[in-house]
Parts: structure tokens; sequence; C-alpha cells
């Protein structure tokens, strides 16, 4: 690997900062529909116009309020990012079903025209192959083609892979011509995975990167005991870990939200954080959070605790 970065695939920028959309598909808990609207009034005040959903949040109700709540698209519309690769099956009385895999051409296409209804709109700026971890055989043979055939149809300007892990997420987009990947919790204040393979693969060959779960499912954000890491009940070695974090952005005025926000654009190859919100509450203070000043002192200090890669400040010339 080179240190120099490609130029980028993606054919249009990505906003810094944007909002993941599976609490409002209901994910942990449910939300209302006013509470949806006044999230996502929030997040468009606040100056968000990036938006990544998917059909199995809430089986198509995030899509749906996206659809119903954002401003229609347009040239100064929002940056939307879907997915595709499960199809939602609902039973005969309407209400959700059942969630089944499917990469074939047909299947993708199928997916995508769903969500665009949902959506109310005639494309999408990026298609993700969601969660194809285990299907590399399909994904070569079927899903990745079909995907190519869409974007040069018109009905999506980009193309990538949606995943949580960072190793079979590098192997696609070193076999692809991956235009943007979304790798989720491998890339935070406390699990560096991505930093491994993937996004120096990335600034390599010129593919975009986005991080989702910074916080690592809600533990960065309050690290007190009952809190969740990585969608199960933390450890107790990895609270005092995050406490420990929390302790040394502390002693500089940082609140530790706005470290995990801001850390993983430390790196040049990624080019947008998304963060899950349900509520306006939520789309306010993080906002505010990637904004806030951070001194170059606090990010040594936390590589010195091992939080933060040398690597990286090393390419900021802190």
């Amino acid at each position: 690997m080179t240190d120099t970065a490609a130029t980028s695939r993606l054919p249009f920028a990505l906003p810094r900062l944007g909002i993941g959309t599976a609490p409002l598909g209901g994910l942990f808990e449910e939300v209302g529909e006013q509470d949806a609207a006044a999230t996502l009034k929030a997040a468009t005040e606040a100056g968000i116009t990036y938006f990544d959903t998917a059909p199995r949040y809430g089986h198509g109700l995030a899509e749906q309020r996206l659809g119903r709540l954002l401003p229609p698209s347009g040239g100064s519309g929002p940056v939307i990012s879907t997915k595709t690769g499960w199809l939602l099956r609902p039973r005969p009385d309407g209400s959700p079903g059942e969630v089944i895999t499917d990469w074939t051409e047909r299947g993708i296409r199928e997916s995508l025209e769903s969500s665009l209804t949902r959506l109310g709109r005639s494309s999408v700026d990026i298609l993700y192959l969601h969660d194809p971890d285990e299907y590399p055989d399909e994904i070569r043979r079927t899903a990745y083609p079909a995907v190519r055939k869409l974007r040069d149809e018109g009905l999506i300007r980009a193309i990538g892979f949606g995943m949580n892990h960072s190793g079979p997420l590098a192997s696609y987009v070193a076999k692809f011509e991956v235009d943007v990947v979304l790798i989720a919790g491998r890339f935070s204040l406390l699990d560096h995975e991505a930093l491994t393979t993937l996004l120096p693969l990335c600034a390599e060959v010129g593919t975009a990167v986005v991080v989702g779960g910074v916080f690592n499912t809600g533990l960065l954000a309050d690290p007190s005991p009952g809190a969740m890491f990585n969608y199960r009940p933390v450890p107790a070695e990895t609270l005092e870990r995050a406490q420990q974090c929390r302790a040394l952005c502390e002693a500089y005025e940082v609140p530790l939200p706005a470290a995990a926000i801001q850390f993983p654009l430390l790196h040049t190859a990624v080019n947008s954080v998304v963060l899950g919100c349900r509520s306006a509450a939520e789309v306010t203070a993080n906002a505010a959070a990637a904004r806030f000043p951070i001194p170059g002192e606090l990010w040594q200090r936390l590589a010195e605790a091992e939080f933060v890669p040398e690597q990286l400040l090393e390419r900021r010339g802190e």
C-alpha cells in the first residue's frame, strides 16, 4: 500500500456528517411519527444533508418516513443512500413479515424499485449491497453486475457495500470497482479494526469511506453500567476503557461524543460519519459535538492511551 490517496471514484462530494435512520425504523425502541418528523426537521435545520437508510430498517418504515418528511430531490436536495440484497415479504394482512436474501439481478432491481417507491424518488445517490459477508459467489455472479447496470441506467449515482466487518469488506474493495463503502462499528476510539486493511486499501484505490457506529451502540455516547457495546451488554473491561477515554476528554473540557464523532475523520480515506438519531435533541447534540473544537494535545493524549493510532496524528502533522 502507498500513502498517496487515489482520485476518488465517488462522482460527488459527501457531507462530513450524516444521519443513520435505523432508529427511525424502530431499532431498540419505537419512535413515533411526531418524533421522527422532529428528528428530520432538526437535521435539516442543522445543515445535515446526508441520510442513510435501508429496507430492513423497520421493514421499510425508515424509508417511508424519509419519503414523507424530507424535502423533494433536486439539485439542492439531500444525499440519500439505501441498501439492497434483502427483500421484504409482508403478510397477507399487510403487516411486516419476513426478510429474505436475494442477490439475483431481479431481486436487486425489485429491492431498489421498492425503496424508490417508499422514498418517493426516481433515483438515489448511493446503493449499498447490505451485509453480503457470506455471499461472495452471489455477489460476483449476479449482485455486483446488477448494481453496475442500475448505475449505468441512472437509477443510482454510486455503488458500494455496507457491512459490519472490515475484512470481508476489504476483499470486495480489492475485487471490484467500488465507489464507496460504509463500515459500521469498526473504526472508533475503541475499535481500530478497519485501519489494518480496509482504510489503506480504500485510500489507494480511491474508494470513499463512510463510517457508522462511532459510539459502538451507545457506549461512547454514555459509558455507564448497563450500556450496550456492539449490540450486546458491555463487558466490564470495555466499560472501564470507555470511562478512561471519557476522563481524558473531560480533562480538556471536551465531551466524549465530540471525540468519538470526529475521530474517524482523522483518516484521509474517511469522507463522512453517519450517526443514528431518534430525536431532535440527539440531532442537535450530535451536530454540536461534530463541530466542537478538539485541541491537538488531547488527540496526542488519546494516542498515548491507545485510543487513537499514532499514524493518524503523524498524517495530520500534530
